[in-house]
C-alpha cells in the first residue's frame, strides 16, 4: 500500500497514489458560461455577485438536463464589490458531430431569463442551441481557480491562468472558472467548444491545446476526456488517440460506443456493474478499434477534494486497442 501524508492536499495525494486522469472528465453535453466578476463562494451560482434569480433559475433549469452552468471572470484579483455589466456569455454543445458554440454579451444577465428557460436548456442539452449571441469558433479555455471550493484549484489554477493571460497570444482565450470538478487533478481546465477537460495541466500544454484549437484540432496531451462521453468512453477515446497518434487531429474524427450498440455514445454507460467491458472507437476515415476496459480500484483511500472525506478510488483503464473491420 502506498504511504502518504495524512494532511496532503487532494491533488498531491491523487498524484502520489498514481490515480490516472484519463476518463475523469465531468459529464455534460452542453456548457453555459456566464461572466460574473468578483469572488465566488463554494456554490458559485448562489454565492457570488450573480443576481439571485439568475443563479436560482439556471440551477433549476439545468437540474435534470445534460447542461452544466459555470461562472467565469477575467484573470486576476477580484475585489468583493459589485461591478455592473456588460456580461459576456457562451453556450457550447460538445457532442462529437455536433460541436458548436455561440457567444454574446448583455448589460444584465437577467436578460437571459426567458419564461421557458427549462425547455430551452433541455433542448440545448440535445444540441438545439438558443439564438443567443452569434456563432463563434474562437476557443475558450476555462481554468478552475475557485479556492472556496478547493484550495488545490486556487494554488495551482491561478498561476496557470495568470501565465496564459500575460501572453498576448492567449490572453483573449482564457478565463478563470468557478467549478469544473476533479479538483484532485488540479490545475484543471475546460476547452470549449470541443468540451475537452485537462488535468495536471502545465502552461506549455495549455498553450499547445489553444494553438491546436485555433487550427481546428484537439490536443489530447493531459486530457481527462470529453465531457459528452461517459467515462469509460472517455478512457477508450483517449487510448485510441494516444496509441495511434490521433492526439492533434480534428474535433470530430472519432466516435465511441459500446460493442454491439449504436453510435454515437450517450452519456449513460450500460455496464456500470461490470468489472470488464469493451468499447468500439471509430475514425471518420473508416478505421475502427475495439478497446478492452477494466474497472480498477486503488489500494489507498483518497478524498475527491480537500473538503471531502477519503474514499476508495475506482477508475476505468484501457487495454491495447485492437483494429477491427473498417466501416464506411
Amino acid at each position: 500500500m502506498t504511504v502518504v501524508a495524512a494532511d496532503s492536499r487532494c491533488s498531491v495525494l491523487a498524484e502520489q497514489i498514481g490515480e490516472p486522469i484519463a476518463g475523469s472528465a465531468p459529464l455534460a453535453k452542453t456548457w453555459v458560461v456566464l461572466e460574473q466578476s468578483g469572488p465566488y463562494g463554494f456554490k458559485a451560482l448562489n454565492e457570488s455577485h450573480l443576481p439571485t434569480e439568475v443563479g436560482d433559475q439556471f440551477a433549476a433549469a439545468t437540474d435534470k438536463s445534460a447542461v452544466t452552468v459555470v461562472l467565469a471572470r477575467s484573470v486576476g484579483p477580484h475585489a468583493d464589490v459589485h461591478r455592473p455589466g456588460p456580461h459576456r456569455f457562451w453556450i457550447a454543445h460538445t457532442s462529437p458531430g455536433g460541436v458548436r458554440m455561440r457567444a454574446g454579451a448583455v448589460d444584465d444577465l437577467r436578460e437571459l431569463l426567458v419564461p421557458d428557460l427549462t425547455e430551452v436548456m433541455e433542448r440545448a442539452g440535445r444540441g438545439e442551441l438558443p439564438a443567443w449571441g452569434l456563432p463563434t469558433t474562437q476557443p475558450l479555455l476555462l481554468v478552475c481557480t475557485n479556492g472556496k471550493r478547493d484550495v488545490c484549484c486556487a494554488l495551482t489554477g491561478r498561476p496557470l491562468a495568470a501565465a496564459l493571460a500575460a501572453d498576448p497570444a492567449y490572453a483573449d482565450n482564457v478565463l478563470e472558472a468557478s467549478h469544473l470538478g476533479g479538483h484532485r487533478f488540479a490545475p484543471t481546465a475546460l476547452l470549449l467548444p470541443v468540451g475537452m477537460v485537462y488535468g495536471r495541466l502545465s502552461t506549455e500544454d495549455a498553450r499547445h491545446a489553444l494553438d491546436e484549437a485555433q487550427a481546428g484540432r484537439v490536443s489530447a496531451i493531459g486530457s481527462r476526456g470529453r465531457t459528452a462521453l461517459a467515462r469509460p468512453f472517455q478512457t477508450a477515446d483517449l487510448a485510441v488517440r494516444h496509441a495511434f497518434g490521433i492526439t492533434d487531429d480534428g474535433l470530430d474524427v472519432l466516435r465511441s460506443g459500446q460493442v454491439g450498440k449504436l453510435l454515437p455514445a450517450p452519456l449513460r454507460w450500460d455496464a456500470d456493474g461490470a468489472e470488464e467491458s469493451a468499447a468500439v472507437v471509430r475514425h471518420q476515415d473508416g478505421r475502427a478499434w475495439e478497446v478492452p476496459l477494466r474497472r480498477e480500484q486503488g489500494d489507498t483511500p483518497r478524498p475527491e477534494s480537500c473538503n471531502k472525506p477519503s474514499v476508495d478510488p475506482t477508475w476505468w483503464t484501457a487495454g491495447e486497442p485492437q483494429s477491427v473491420a473498417a466501416w464506411r
